[in-house]
């Protein structure tokens, strides 16, 4: 399994249940794929450099787990399709 590194941004204007879900729901693709989270981080809210789709503050997450391939593909995939997340990246980290 790789180590990998996973930023996303959710939509700030809705409650606080509906943002920890959507973060929970991305969480739990790794954890029933036998992935692994090492370290997970609540950046809370912050305003947006510039608008991503009409919205100017998002809730940032990051997520430092250890996957196959096909975890974070689903990962990837499930994050385009959800419509609270505004924007989301995921890095392979360098083995140390």
């Amino acid at each position: 399994m790789n180590k990998y590194e996973m930023m996303f941004i959710v939509k700030a204007n809705s409650d606080e249940k509906a943002i920890t879900k959507t973060a929970d729901a991305l969480k739990s693709i790794i954890t029933s794929m036998k992935g692994k989270i090492v370290e997970e981080k609540d950046l809370g809210s912050k305003e947006l450099a510039y608008p991503i789709k009409k919205e100017t503050v998002g809730y940032y997450f990051v997520v430092d787990f250890e996957a196959n391939a096909e975890t974070v593909a689903e990962l990837d995939r499930k994050a385009r399709i959800d419509e609270s997340i505004l924007r989301h990246l995921i890095i392979r980290l360098d083995e140390e």
